[in-house]
């Protein structure tokens, strides 16, 4: 059965953030705008979840997953950067449209625990742009994956993306959300699996529930309250992570759910092999080199 790091608490952070720059027909939050309150309530947050960490003295490892775009915002470029800077933190992830600036990656502390989920949206950007800012990220040394939402209008894209990308970046592809039976052709799917080998567990998800699962033992969702949850995907409360003790709360659970579609949720699992196979790239979806042309 497959662990995490030993002795290394997971924290999927999301807070008030829901504003975006991009405009996805297939997401709630495009070209939604957060009000200066809310942006200032959501830097308010994120500055004590930062001093939060930086008191522990256990090993933590963090994942930012906002609802909208966080590095357009300079809090969260600040907080990754101090984060990263901290000895007892081993990763610090963030999901990404990579739209925001980059020039606070030159010569940080702790760049190699920096770790991008980068999502390419080809009605919201160009290749080329696209392109040139993975290429920048190459040349600062930074760690990342790419992806991109697999819909049939978007295949040309895909192919593109592929074949420009360096070897060495992982390219994930998610399943459109709203896929039914026949959404795609044998013949796509048969290439989508070559591009992306993990690709049918996002497409047809293995069964969940009493799957043996990190979330909860290793792993904790945290919204800008601190309320802490198991994961995103299992409201329920088990604390606050700043009036609670953890150790109170962390510990083996199976998971509830008929079944997890998304890598949040599943890369935690036990039975699946996402902690052994990705290790230290696990939170940003970063898979190594060698597995990737081993593919």
């Amino acid at each position: 059965m497959l662990t995490a790091q030993p002795g290394v608490l997971s924290l999927l952070y999301r807070g008030t953030l829901a504003s975006c720059n991009y405009a996805c027909g297939y997401c709630p939050f495009a070209k939604k705008r957060d009000s200066r309150a809310a942006l200032a309530r959501d830097a308010r947050e994120l500055a004590r979840f930062t001093d939060w960490v930086a008191a522990q003295d256990r090993a933590i490892s963090v994942l930012f997953t906002p609802w909208g775009e966080a590095l357009v915002r300079r809090h969260y470029r600040t907080a990754m950067q101090t984060l990263a800077a901290l000895p007892h933190v081993r990763q610090v992830a963030l999901q990404t449209n990579l739209s925001g600036p980059l020039g606070w990656l030159e010569n940080m502390d702790g760049l190699e625990k920096i770790g991008l989920w980068c999502t390419y949206h080809p009605d919201q950007t160009t290749l080329p742009r696209f392109l040139a800012r993975c290429a920048r990220l190459d040349t600062m040394g930074v760690r990342y994956s790419v992806g991109v939402v697999a819909m049939n209008e978007h295949l040309d894209a895909i192919r593109a993306l592929r074949a420009a990308l360096p070897a060495h970046v992982y390219l994930w592809l998610n399943a459109y959300d709203r896929r039914g039976p026949g959404y795609y052709s044998e013949q796509d799917v048969a290439w989508f699996d070559t591009v992306d080998p993990w690709f049918a567990q996002n497409r047809r998800p293995s069964p969940s529930r009493n799957k043996p699962c990190l979330a909860g033992e290793a792993s904790l969702s945290v919204d800008g309250d601190g309320e802490l949850a198991r994961c995103h995907f299992v409201p329920e409360r088990l604390g606050n992570l700043y009036e609670d003790d953890l150790a109170d709360m962390l510990q083996e659970r199976s998971c509830p759910r008929f079944k997890c579609d998304c890598y949040i949720g599943y890369a935690q699992r036990k039975d699946l092999p996402f902690q052994a196979t990705f290790e230290n790239g696990v939170l940003a979806r970063i898979a190594p080199i060698d597995l990737l042309t081993r593919c």
